[in-house]
């Protein structure tokens, strides 16, 4: 069965896209840590991130660092952070999480409810930075 992430990128499920490539595709967390907190992930699923091929993992990197530079354009933050786990999905995935301090890539900390008008507002923000 195909992964929620694989059914994102095939368009049978709803995203608000960032960014997209002929092997990667970005779009917005849907139980965000902060706004603008992005998604990263192969278009090819893959169940965890260092199962990718060396060269596929360094442009997913790259790609990433596209990402978080429109992030941090876009919004107000301090850095933008980068989190791997791999637990959560059977699909590998970089979370890009814009922070002010440390304590705000905790995942104990509530996460934010945001509108569909929410969503669509801060995607376009990061968009126009691209």
């Amino acid at each position: 069965m195909a992964s929620i992430f694989s059914k994102i990128v095939k368009g049978e499920i709803p995203s608000y896209k960032i960014l997209e490539d002929e092997k990667f595709f970005s779009f917005l967390d849907i139980n965000p840590m902060a706004k603008g907190h992005v998604l990263v992930i192969p278009k090819q699923e893959i169940d965890y991130i260092f199962d990718l091929d060396d060269t596929s993992l360094a442009e997913m990197n790259i790609f990433a660092k596209r990402v978080a530079e429109a992030i941090k354009k876009a919004l107000p933050c301090q850095r933008v952070g980068i989190m791997v786990l791999g637990m959560e999905v059977p699909h590998a995935h970089i979370h890009l999480i814009p922070i002010n301090k440390e304590l705000d890539m905790n995942l104990s900390n509530p996460r934010l409810k945001l509108t569909t008008e929410e969503f669509k507002q801060i995607a376009e923000a990061i968009r126009k930075q691209l």
